[in-house]
């Protein structure tokens, strides 16, 4: 009786885990498993909960076991309804969201919502989308449709403003961009002004910041972070407190860190938003040049499996979806860590399965959901 009940509960288990990616699930579950050890310690004297963390990570892989039973031909579907909407939704904020640290980017329809969120997957769906219609009969115009379709949500979300969000939302539709073909010729010319508006900001940044020049269409936040960037000792105990504390934790923590629980610039409240934005300050210190390698071994096989369920997509729509899903998570880590560690400007950027959060962590499993959905489905939709 007990060996058939085992069986029954063996049956049960395989069935609701069959057609999932192992190596994909593998991974997102060292990088969940780290995120919540470093939790634990980063959210010392903070208002959350460990629950709250179980009950967020929970909710994820629910929603990634969810879409990844749902068949990419169904998301093709949806592509263009769950658009509309999420551009229908940031029109509503625009008109009458939430206001919240002089920012208007939150939505109450009987509970708060994040509408710029759902672009981070609606765009490369609608772009996907858009490219799969076209695909034998694209013509050059093409990319200027699709510009005009990335560049809608992106000027909505800027505005609010989300400088941060904004960014995420542009790259993850350029990736499926130039995934889709855009021809060199064009991408090399706005990388070299990218390159030379890098260049001129170095040389000449901090002169302009000491002089207090207006820059025209940045907000005073938006070049304040910049500024300390180039500078964060010009003001140590106001805009530069973050980065220095961070890059400070990130230092002290050698080669095998301090020990779990054991940070002090963390537990001595030295870092800020130490348990999301800055999680990786906190890692750092506890576990050193050691565990940031393991933690970015782990993100490189998560962008590296990402892309290969990607390449072996059967049709053009999932190839373009996959990529820049996977892509989506290599951006995230790239500027999280970029930013903690004094190399970017900070933004409000989670490190991805890390940082605690409730609507990122959930659009990260609806886009790992993506990637298993492909994997899963990939003999049974045609080319």
């Amino acid at each position: 009786m007990e060996k058939s009940a085992i069986n029954k509960a063996k049956k049960i288990f395989f069935s609701i885990f069959s057609g999932l990616d192992r190596q994909l699930g593998l991974i997102l579950l060292g990088l969940a498993g780290i995120g919540f050890i470093t939790f634990l310690s980063a959210s010392q004297n903070t208002p959350v909960r460990f629950e709250d963390e179980l009950r967020n990570l929970a909710l994820s892989f629910a929603v990634m076991w969810i879409v990844s039973r749902i068949p990419p031909k169904w998301l093709e579907m949806a592509a263009v309804w769950i658009y509309g909407i999420g551009v229908a939704l940031l029109i509503a904020v625009a008109i009458f969201g939430l206001i919240k640290k002089g920012a208007r980017r939150w939505l109450n329809i009987g509970f708060v919502i994040q509408p710029s969120e759902l672009m981070k997957i609606a765009m490369p769906l609608m772009l996907a989308w858009y490219f799969q219609k076209r695909e034998g009969i694209q013509k050059s115009w093409d990319y200027g449709v699709a510009a005009i379709i990335l560049g809608i949500p992106v000027l909505l979300i800027a505005r609010q403003p989300d400088l941060g969000t904004a960014l995420l939302v542009f790259a993850a539709g350029m990736y499926a961009i130039i995934l889709a073909g855009l021809p060199w010729k064009w991408i090399l010319p706005f990388l070299g002004i990218g390159a030379l508006g890098i260049i001129l900001i170095i040389i000449f940044g901090s002169t302009i910041c000491a002089h207090d020049v207006v820059w025209p269409l940045v907000h005073n936040y938006q070049k304040n972070r910049v500024c300390t960037l180039l500078d964060p000792s010009s003001d140590p105990l106001g805009k530069g407190f973050h980065t220095i504390q961070s890059m400070i934790a990130i230092g002290s923590g050698g080669f095998f860190g301090k020990g779990w629980f054991q940070g002090t610039q963390a537990h001595l409240e030295f870092i800020p938003e130490k348990h999301t934005d800055f999680v990786f300050a906190v890692f750092s210190e506890e576990f050193g040049l050691l565990g940031n390698l393991v933690m970015l071994a782990l993100f490189f096989a998560l962008i590296k499996r990402g892309l290969a369920i990607s390449a072996s997509a059967p049709n053009l729509f999932t190839r373009l979806l996959g990529g820049s899903v996977t892509l989506i998570f290599f951006t995230y880590a790239f500027v999280n860590i970029g930013m903690v560690s004094g190399l970017l400007p900070v933004v409000g950027v989670p490190l991805p399965f890390i940082s605690y959060g409730g609507t990122a962590l959930v659009t990260l499993g609806f886009g790992a959901g993506i990637l298993m959905s492909i994997h899963r489905h990939r003999r049974l939709v045609q080319s």
